[in-house]
């Protein structure tokens, strides 16, 4: 065995030297073949990375269309209510991050998990007798989509199986897939305002299923379950023994019509991470600030979930540490007339949009009763020239300058999901373009049967 000494900076303080053993089999030869050897680049990305697929970006990007330059372009795509300008966030919540960063006490590092006195600032806010938190229930995080993360990764395990909605947001699939999880999609039924087919959904659960994610109220399809479909979602869930991921980022926003239950005040038996966050109800996305709220009232999740979401928040410090000096501020003193005027809005465009595309011919829209979403079924019968929702799109961009997302985006061809988010001008605008397109390229049944005979 031979041995190599080396120098460590010679410091008094340091050991001078280590005695680093190479062991080479007593043949000297050995190192020739080593020193022979011809390096090459081998650089490739990982199977992570090889798996991670957003199917929005995938179909987006590859709309490859010019929009109609007589019309300016009207977006209906993006689940950004602050892109127009139309929804500002309330002066308490600015003030409340101003004040915060004038004070210079949140500059540096907090721990993984968050601030234990932003902690409880959520934990109060969200604390009712029908499922009680305490500060070490919640889990701070960078946005709920960190939230949706952690939460998948601590519940899942490669080769398990989650049980998705169909309609439903594209990022579980995304996360799901990089992790080598698989994903069951069960039906969602716009007939009943897209409640879960019941019976589909339990016919998925197996020995592998890892958890159920219940998106409620919904992306893409602003409906809100009702507190009975809340209750058989979750005796699904307690027969089978299967936690819940609940995504409630929309939490409270519900139309004056409609009330919103989080699933955690419905059950004592069935172990739910609510996972929500500042972004939508406070209108505030780029602020990153989500959270996740641990209801474990039998102790099935235990310690091993807490200690596991724990470990995980290790690995990026996440949330930043001035929006959670201004959380207690932000969730206990926005005055409630801003939670009304946001939703007072948002209900107006939903009313009028579901109008307006009502009368159109070869579109059904959904109602929708809460989010900031509305999905709208194209009769591709009565579109004959357009194989899919995708080329429905893409020619409405071209000749009307409306974007709205096609619903393969989530799963569920022959729809698009509009946003309802825009200026109310906007949105009268784009439907009476929506219309002009649609009577455009519409076809009565003999219309549509004399252009599939002359394909």
């Amino acid at each position: 065995m031979d041995s190599y000494l080396i120098q460590v900076n010679g410091h008094r303080d340091h050991v001078p030297l280590l005695d680093v053993h190479l062991k080479t089999n007593g043949n000297s030869a050995s190192l020739g073949k080593m020193k022979g050897r011809k390096p090459r680049w081998a650089v490739r990305a990982s199977e992570m990375s090889k798996k991670t697929f957003n199917p929005v970006r995938a179909i987006v990007d590859n709309m490859k269309v010019e929009p109609n330059p007589k019309k300016a372009m009207i977006s209906l795509s993006l689940g950004d209510p602050t892109v127009f300008g139309n929804l500002p966030t309330n002066d308490e919540v600015t003030q409340a991050l101003k004040e915060v960063l004038d004070s210079g006490r949140y500059n540096g590092y907090a721990p993984s998990v968050g601030f234990q006195s932003c902690r409880g600032a959520v934990a109060a806010y969200y604390n009712c007798p029908e499922a009680p938190l305490e500060a070490q229930d919640v889990i701070l995080t960078s946005g709920c989509s960190q939230a949706i993360e952690l939460a998948l990764a601590v519940l899942a395990n490669p080769g398990q199986n989650i049980l998705v909605p169909r309609p439903g947001f594209s990022l579980y699939k995304t996360l799901a897939l990089s992790m080598g999880i698989e994903v069951k999609l069960y039906n969602l039924l716009p007939e009943k305002s897209w409640e879960i087919d019941l019976k589909h959904l339990e016919s998925l659960v197996d020995e592998k299923t890892a958890c159920l994610i219940v998106n409620n109220p919904s992306n893409p399809c602003g409906s809100v379950f009702s507190k009975s479909h809340l209750q058989k979602i979750l005796a699904v869930a307690s027969r089978q023994c299967v936690p819940i991921l609940a995504d409630e980022i929309y939490g409270d926003m519900v139309f004056a019509d409609c009330k919103y239950e989080p699933i955690a005040t419905l059950s004592t038996n069935v172990p739910i991470l609510s996972c929500g966050g500042l972004a939508k109800r406070w209108l505030v996305p780029g602020w990153r600030m989500g959270w996740i709220l641990i209801h474990d009232r039998r102790d099935i999740f235990g310690n091993e979930i807490r200690d596991g979401l724990l470990r995980l928040s290790q690995r990026i410090l996440g949330p930043c540490t001035i929006v959670q000096g201004a959380l207690e501020r932000i969730l206990h003193r926005t005055p409630p007339e801003f939670y009304h005027n946001t939703l007072s809005i948002l209900k107006s465009n939903a009313d009028l949009c579901y109008a307006a595309l009502s009368a159109i011919p070869g579109l059904q829209p959904v109602r929708p009763t809460g989010a900031m979403y509305l999905m709208v079924e194209i009769e591709m019968e009565h579109f004959p020239e357009f194989e899919n929702d995708v080329e429905f799109t893409e020619r409405l961009i071209s000749e009307q300058s409306v974007f709205c997302l096609p619903a393969t985006c989530f799963e569920y061809p022959n729809f698009f999901r509009v946003v309802i988010t825009v200026p109310e001008e906007m949105i009268l605008e784009a439907c009476s373009r929506i219309q002009e397109f649609c009577e455009m390229h519409y076809q009565g049944a003999e219309g549509a049967q004399d252009l599939e005979c002359d394909k």
